[in-house]
This record gives structure tokens, C-alpha cells and sequence, in this order.
């Protein structure tokens, strides 16, 4: 091949790869609304490439799997999720504690299904969804000890009490969606102070992880 042949062949692969990229992104997106209500085992690659309006062997080309094609899927999600929540490092750490909350709310109020699924392991029990999502919430507790104490390596009660109050906004944040009777701006706030609760119960037990002013000012 020519030095002319290669240059031109270069923007074509180029188009083909953005192809390619948008259209496994295209299917992730259709992945998530079919198995945000519907068990793993209840649906068929039949089914999926049918409410999909593609052929089979597509889903199979980009993921292998039905397996692959799950699982491609939460972690799609998580990656979105967790960094919904982690921007805005250059913020000062008070700052960043509440665009971590908000960017976690806006990510669940627009992708709910994808929340659901992340938060919940997926419909029914399935162990490795199970530590996709452990690894989403040990994610969010090094973001929010970073910005609460600028690091993340805190001891074992630091890091049970973060992990406790994460948990906690799970459940908070299924509910809120389900039932949005709360702005995400009052929602974010409520969540806010009880953090500041929770940074001054740590800080209390262990003097190493002071709360942030902010937080001991609410007290």
C-alpha cells in the first residue's frame, strides 16, 4: 500500500471505530431498560436481539455473551455513576462533599434503572454484580474521606462509618426516585447534614479524622 493509500485508509478506520463505539453504546443503553425489571434468567438472546430491533449475532459480536452482555452493562453503570460523583476535584473539600452528593443524586434521578440495578445486584442474587456494586460503595467512601480529609487512607471506624452512611443513602436514594416528593436540592441537603452527623460521630470516636468546620458547626 501506497504512503497516499494509508493516509486515506486512516480516517475510514477512524469513522468505523466511532461506529462501533456508538453502536455498543447504543446497546448498553437498550441493555439497561430491558433488565432494569426483568430477571436475568427470564430473558433470551432471542428476546434481547428482539426488543433490541437488532440481529442476535450483534449482541453477540460486541459482548460474546448474554453473561458478557450483562455484565458489560453494570459496569457501564458504575463507571458512569462513580464518576458522576467524583468530578470536581479542584473544588476545596467542603465543596467537593456536596458535589459528590449531588452528582450521585443527579446520576440516580437519570438513569434509574441503571441505579436500581447497581444498588440492588441486579434482580435477584448474583454474586459477581454483588461485587461490582461493593466496589461501587468502597469507591464513593475513598471520594468522600478524600474530601472530608484529604486522603483516603483512614482507619477501619473511619471507613465503617463512611460506609454506613453510603449504605444508608442507597436506600434513602430508591426511595426518592420512586417517590419524588423531595426537590434534589432539598434531598442533597437533608443528606448533607446527616453526614455532617456522621463525619462528627467519627471524629468524636476517632480524634485522626477531624470533621470539616462545616460539620462540627452544625452540631
Amino acid at each position: 500500500m501506497s504512503v497516499r493509500q494509508q493516509q486515506a485508509a486512516v480516517p475510514v478506520r477512524a469513522r468505523g471505530t466511532d461506529r462501533s463505539a456508538a453502536r455498543r453504546a447504543e446497546l448498553l443503553a437498550i441493555g439497561r431498560t430491558l433488565f432494569a425489571d426483568t430477571s436475568y434468567d427470564a430473558l433470551s438472546m432471542d428476546d434481547i436481539a428482539r426488543q433490541a430491533h437488532v440481529a442476535k449475532g450483534l449482541i453477540y459480536y460486541y459482548f460474546r455473551s448474554k453473561r458478557g452482555y450483562y455484565l458489560a452493562i453494570v459496569q457501564d453503570s458504575v463507571a458512569e455513576l462513580v464518576a458522576f460523583a467524583a468530578s470536581g476535584a479542584e473544588l476545596p473539600a467542603v465543596d467537593r462533599l456536596q458535589r459528590t452528593i449531588d452528582g450521585y443524586l443527579r446520576f440516580a434521578e437519570h438513569h434509574q434503572a441503571a441505579y436500581r440495578t447497581i444498588v440492588s445486584g441486579g434482580v435477584g442474587f448474583d454474586a459477581e454484580v454483588h461485587a461490582i456494586r461493593d466496589g461501587v460503595r468502597e469507591a464513593i467512601v475513598a471520594t468522600l474521606a478524600d474530601g472530608a480529609y484529604g486522603r483516603t487512607d483512614i482507619g477501619p471506624l473511619a471507613r465503617t462509618g463512611l460506609f454506613s452512611w453510603v449504605c444508608s443513602v442507597e436506600g434513602t436514594t430508591l426511595d426518592w426516585i420512586g417517590r419524588p416528593e423531595l426537590t434534589r436540592a432539598a434531598l442533597g441537603e437533608l443528606l448533607v447534614k446527616t453526614l455532617g452527623g456522621t463525619l462528627r460521630a467519627i471524629e468524636e470516636l476517632d480524634p485522626s479524622c477531624p470533621a470539616p468546620p462545616p460539620a462540627r458547626r452544625d452540631g
